[in-house]
């Protein structure tokens, strides 16, 4: 099990692990006190890419469990799908029912639900996002996309850029994602009702190749993880105005990949 990514379901009863290198999806019991028990059910993905130079095998790189506790959702960008499984705490098995079959020639990265509605597919070469609703199924969920926007602000970007990271604010009315080469963050409003996205600005993070980006629990306030720079900065965020405004100098950090900010006590 080589994982590169992992993720809880909502009530802290499985962990879900992503395995990049072994194109595998895992999932493990969690045990009331938070440790980690044992190994209840793992699955491989078989098959090809759009490019085989490139996409010659598969890599799982997010792996979610959908709030209704029917569905888990597992993104693998080596096959360019998103594996649609079932699975419920009686059987703990994962039961594939269906597939979100991507655009050829792409990877895509990390998908993030909201309650129950909808999904926000980040592509990493495309350098966009797909928004899709989502409805609870008997047999399989009911998926449409509704959406699709740039994670830049220029019409034409660099080859060398990449979609790299994506966030949701605590109160869920704000997206935010990184972008390697033009060094950007994007932020994007969120519509609560239709789930619909728009930028409200792409702007520089004073490093480079930020490859993941953090939330306060303020929601006015985020980190950006640099990994060639060796550095984490920090902006406060003018949403109204539509700036990133420097907040504090950057600190210094070993080539960094991921950043959590969780808020303790009151």
């Amino acid at each position: 099990m080589r994982g590169c990514h992992l993720c809880t379901d909502e009530e802290d009863k499985y962990v879900f692990v992503s395995g990049y290198h072994d194109g595998k999806t895992t999932v493990l019991s969690l045990n009331p006190d938070g440790s980690v028990g044992k190994i209840v059910d793992g699955v491989f993905d078989r098959g090809y890419g759009s490019v085989a130079e490139r996409n010659f095998r598969p890599h799982v790189t997010c792996t979610r469990r959908m709030p209704d506790n029917r569905f888990v959702l597992s993104v693998d960008n080596g096959i360019d799908q998103v594996k649609i499984y079932r699975f419920n705490d009686k059987e703990q098995r994962l039961v594939q029912v269906d597939a979100i079959r991507c655009e050829l020639d792409l990877r895509q990265d990390i998908p993030l639900q909201q309650r129950r509605k909808f999904i926000y597919l980040m592509y990493e070469l495309k350098k966009a996002i797909d928004v899709y609703t989502y409805k609870t199924g008997d047999r399989a969920p009911v998926i449409e996309k509704i959406q699709t926007i740039s994670t830049t602000s220029t019409k034409k970007p660099d080859n060398l850029t990449a979609a790299c990271a994506m966030r949701m604010s605590v109160d869920q009315k704000y997206i935010y994602c990184t972008n390697a080469g033009e060094n950007t963050i994007s932020v994007y409003k969120r519509d609560e009702e239709t789930g619909l996205l728009t930028m409200i600005c792409c702007l520089p993070i004073s490093g480079a190749y930020p490859k993941d980006v953090a939330v306060f629990p303020d929601g006015r306030h985020i980190a950006s993880v640099n990994h060639d720079s060796g550095t984490i900065s920090f902006f406060k965020v003018d949403y109204e105005k539509g700036l990133l405004v420097m907040s504090g100098r950057s600190i210094p950090v070993n080539e960094p990949n991921c950043c959590a900010i969780v808020k303790i006590g009151d």
